[in-house]
C-alpha cells in the first residue's frame, strides 16, 4: 500500500477508535489524577501524543492499549506534581490481604475520585481498568507494561486500600471563595442578559479560551468571538455552582437537567482564563457538581 494511503488509514482507524473510547479514556484519567478537570487535561495530552505517534504505530497490534498506556504514562507524569496533595500512598503495605473480592458499582459510586489518589500508580491503574472499565487481565498487563501475576497483587493490594480508605473518607465540600463566587454572579447576571458586550470588558488582553475538544484561542479579540456563538443558542440556562469544591458556572439545559459546565479563572477582576466543557458532557457522569 502507498505509504500516504496507509498513514491516512491509519488516522481514520485512530479518529474513529478516539470517538468510541473517549469517555471511558476520560474515566480512566479522571481517577488516576482524581480529578474531572485534570482527567480531561490527560486526555487532550494523551490523544495529542497519540496523533504526533501515529505515523510510527503500524507495528502496534492493540491500538486500544496502546492509547491507555499513553493515558496511564501521562496521567502518573500529571499527578507527580502533586505528589504530597492526598496524603500517605499505600505503596507497601505487605498484611493486606492477598484476596480480595471485586469493587462493585455500589461501592464504586460511594468513593471520592480523590480517594484513588490515596493508591499507588500501579495499584490505581489495576483497579480502575479491572473494577471501573472492565478491562481482563490480560489487557491490563499489557497496558501497564507488567505480567499478569503483578496485576493481580496490585489489584488484591489495591481494592484492600481503597475499601479501608473509602470507610473514613469524607463527603463534605469545603466553602467556596466569596470573592470568586461574586465574581461569577456578576459574569452570569450579564451572561443571562446577552449582555456579551458587557463580558467582553472584563477580558484581560491576555486571556485564554479553551472550548474543550473544539476549538482554543487567545486575546480579548479573538476570545470576545466566543460570545457571539451563544449569542445564537438558547439551550442553555447557567447559574453559579461548583466542581470539585471550586467555583463554577454550571449550565442546565431547557429542561432544567444539569448540561455542562464552565470553568473561570480571574486576576485582579478580570477573566484570565476561560474552560467551556460543552462539546464533553461526560465529565458530568464523574463530576461532584453542586447547584
Amino acid at each position: 500500500m502507498d505509504p500516504l494511503k496507509s498513514i491516512e488509514a491509519a488516522r481514520a482507524e485512530f479518529e474513529k477508535l478516539v470517538r468510541e473510547i473517549r469517555p471511558e479514556l476520560h474515566r480512566y484519567c479522571a481517577r488516576m489524577t482524581g480529578s474531572v478537570v485534570d482527567g480531561e487535561d490527560v486526555v487532550q495530552d494523551t490523544l495529542a501524543k497519540a496523533f504526533y505517534l501515529l505515523p510510527q504505530t503500524a507495528e502496534i497490534a492493540h491500538l486500544r492499549s496502546w492509547i491507555f498506556r499513553i493515558a496511564h504514562n501521562k496521567a502518573i507524569d500529571h499527578t507527580r506534581r502533586y505528589a504530597g496533595r492526598f496524603g500517605e500512598s499505600l505503596d507497601d503495605h505487605p498484611h493486606l490481604s492477598a484476596t480480595t473480592p471485586e469493587i462493585e458499582a455500589a461501592e464504586l459510586a460511594k468513593f471520592g475520585l480523590a480517594v484513588f489518589m490515596r493508591l499507588t500508580p500501579q495499584q490505581r491503574g489495576a483497579v480502575i481498568l479491572k473494577d471501573v472499565l472492565g478491562h481482563s487481565l490480560t489487557e491490563i498487563a499489557e497496558i501497564l507494561e507488567t505480567s499478569v501475576p503483578a496485576v493481580k497483587g496490585a489489584l488484591n493490594r489495591g481494592r484492600t486500600s481503597l475499601r479501608k480508605l473509602g470507610d473514613g473518607a469524607s463527603t463534605e465540600a469545603p466553602p467556596l471563595d466569596e470573592s470568586q463566587v461574586s465574581l461569577l454572579q456578576n459574569y452570569v447576571q450579564h451572561f443571562l442578559a446577552r449582555d456579551f458586550d458587557q463580558l467582553r470588558a472584563l477580558l484581560a488582553q491576555d486571556v485564554q479560551l479553551d472550548v474543550v475538544g473544539i476549538a482554543q484561542a487567545r486575546g480579548a479579540s479573538g476570545v470576545g468571538n466566543y460570545f457571539h456563538r451563544y449569542q445564537a443558542l438558547t439551550d442553555w440556562c447557567p447559574q453559579v455552582g461548583s466542581v470539585e469544591g471550586k467555583p463554577a458556572i454550571v449550565v442546565a439545559d431547557q429542561s432544567g437537567a444539569l448540561a455542562y459546565f464552565i470553568l473561570i479563572d480571574w486576576d485582579n477582576g478580570q477573566v484570565k482564563r476561560i474552560r467551556d466543557y460543552r462539546h464533553v458532557r461526560y465529565l458530568l457522569a464523574d463530576a461532584a457538581v453542586q447547584r
